[in-house]
């Protein structure tokens, strides 16, 4: 038998002191245990568990004790266990109830008939170290379904085949105004409008093709009460639950897109103001100059004064029209701005 290095805290929950010593001997035998405690029945067992000094690394479990036995113990050791790996011992070969006690979560079952020093040496080590990496990896989902679920965008899983929601975080509820119950029953086509179904159906077929995983997108999506929304989308495909799914991230740009917008008109009117400073206020201010200096300079008989009057005092008018023009359009400037703070 190899030397292993590691030593572990066994639990022995068995009622035949017999079984029991069998089973302390051939632990002793195998150099893996740094203690053995002994509960005799279900209650003992919980008191071990629940002590916050004891530390259990594995159970050895018979199922036949005085006060539980069969589903229920285990069901009942799993609840107060934990994570730690629990080996079924039994005196009875039936293989559909070994299969059975697998599936409640038991990690091994073994026959106390061919029971040896060899067997429980071999079996601690294996749901052990197949125990720590199973809770390495149930750690893990953990951490993923909490960036998915506590994610502050929107995000799904969908089936890529039937386009069916499999998951939504609470973002998406909340900026969607479905409950999650909804979502499970809707498809991805529901949250789109109709005239981005065939750019929906486009993306899809991308999404399929060979090596293409990553995917990223802007369009309209629709909320529950008909608005439409403009949105960026991020997705990446995986198996979901044994189905193929696509996760999805949402970034609503309804806002940047319509701030953009109001910068755009605005740079219009900014625009359309500098051409009519250029150009317009021009031709009345040439004609204002130009009359202004034909009276300074006398050339002009006193019949035509009152005709010179009157061409300033239109140009006057034309150039009050101007300067208005340009103060409105300013103001809508400045509404604008207002509007979009």
């Amino acid at each position: 038998m190899s030397k292993n290095l590691s030593r572990y805290d066994i639990l022995v929950v068995e009622d035949n002191p017999g079984d029991y010593l069998l089973v302390e001997d051939f632990l002793d035998e195998t150099n893996v245990t740094k203690s053995i405690k002994w509960a005799k029945d279900f209650k003992s067992a919980t008191q071990i568990l629940n002590d916050q000094e004891a530390h259990i690394d594995l159970i050895f479990l018979d199922l036949s004790l005085p006060d539980k036995h069969g589903e229920e113990l285990i069901n009942e050791i799993k609840n107060v266990s934990k994570n730690i790996p629990i080996i079924i011992l039994t005196g009875y070969p039936d293989a559909d109830f070994a299969i059975k006690t697998l599936s409640l979560g038991a990690s091994d079952y073994l026959l106390k008939d061919v029971l040896n020093a060899t067997v429980l040496h071999k079996s601690i080590l294996y749901n052990i170290e197949r125990n720590k990496i199973m809770v390495t990896l149930k750690e893990s989902e953990q951490r993923y379904s909490d960036l998915f679920h506590f994610s502050p965008l929107p995000m799904w899983v969908f089936d890529k085949e039937t386009l069916k929601f499999l998951d939504v975080n609470d973002a998406a509820i909340e900026h969607y105004g479905y409950s999650y119950e909804e979502f499970l029953k809707m498809d991805i086509t529901k949250i789109r409008p109709n005239e981005e179904l065939p750019a929906l159906k486009n993306s899809i077929k991308k999404e399929r093709k060979p090596h293409k995983n990553i995917f990223h997108g802007e369009f309209t999506h629709l909320k529950k009460n008909g608005e439409k929304i403009k949105v960026e989308i991020r997705s990446n495909s995986f198996q979901y639950k044994g189905r193929q799914a696509q996760i999805i991230l949402v970034n609503d740009v309804t806002e940047r897109k319509l701030h953009i917008e109001a910068v755009e008109k605005q740079n219009e009117i900014l625009k359309d103001i500098a051409w009519t400073q250029s150009h317009v206020v021009r031709a009345p201010l040439a004609r204002l100059m130009g009359l202004v200096q034909a009276m300074k300079d006398e050339k002009i008989s006193e019949s035509d004064k009152m005709i010179f009057y009157n061409h300033i005092l239109k140009s006057a008018d034309e150039l009050d029209d101007i300067v208005k023009s340009v103060v409105n359009k300013s103001q809508e400037v400045n509404i604008n701005n207002q509007t979009n703070a």
